[in-house]
C-alpha cells in the first residue's frame, strides 16, 4: 500500500510548491517600486567650480560642476517633481539678460562667443517643476584675444 500513496504524496507536494511560487509571483504584481519618500532624502546641492583656466584663455568657458542628492536629467512637468531619487537640471543665466537656457546633462556648461571683460553667471539648480532649489554665481573673466605673433614677412 505504500507505493500507492508516494504518487499521492509526491503530487500533493509539488502542487504546494507550485502554489507557494504562484502565491508568491501573484503578491508581487501590483506592488509598488521600493522607493524612498522625497520628504525624508537630504536636500539638493549645487556646487560649481571655477571656469577652466586653458579653454578660458581662448575665450571659451567651461564650468563644471556637480549635484548632490539630484540627477541632472531632461525629465519635466509636475508628475517628475516626486521621483526618488530626485531628479532635476539647472537654468543658466548669463550677465542677467534674458534668455534663460536650462541645462539638462551632467556634462559642463560651455559658453562661447562672450565679448572680453568681466561676466556674471547664474547657475540654478531646478526641480522638474522649475522651482529653484539652490543656486550658484561664477564670475568670468573673458581676456582679450592674444595678438598672433607671427610675422609675414617674405
Amino acid at each position: 500500500m505504500p507505493s500507492i500513496f508516494r504518487p499521492l504524496g509526491l503530487a500533493a507536494a509539488g502542487a504546494l510548491l507550485c502554489a507557494a511560487g504562484w502565491a508568491q509571483a501573484v503578491t508581487d504584481i501590483g506592488r509598488p517600486a521600493a522607493v524612498i519618500p522625497v520628504a525624508s532624502e537630504p536636500p539638493p546641492k549645487l556646487v560649481v567650480y571655477p571656469p577652466l583656466a586653458e579653454p578660458l584663455a581662448r575665450g571659451v568657458v567651461i564650468v563644471q560642476y556637480r549635484t548632490e542628492n539630484l540627477r541632472i536629467i531632461p525629465v519635466f512637468g509636475k508628475a517628475a517633481v516626486d521621483v526618488s531619487p530626485r531628479v532635476g537640471h539647472l537654468h543658466v543665466t548669463v550677465d542677467d539678460r534674458p534668455g534663460t537656457w536650462a541645462h539638462t546633462s551632467g556634462d559642463p556648461i560651455i559658453v562661447v562667443g562672450l565679448k572680453p571683460g568681466v561676466h556674471k553667471m547664474l547657475i540654478e539648480l531646478a526641480d522638474p517643476g522649475h522651482k529653484i532649489l539652490g543656486s550658484e554665481t561664477v564670475s568670468v573673466n573673458v581676456p582679450e584675444p592674444k595678438a598672433s605673433s607671427e610675422s609675414h614677412a617674405h
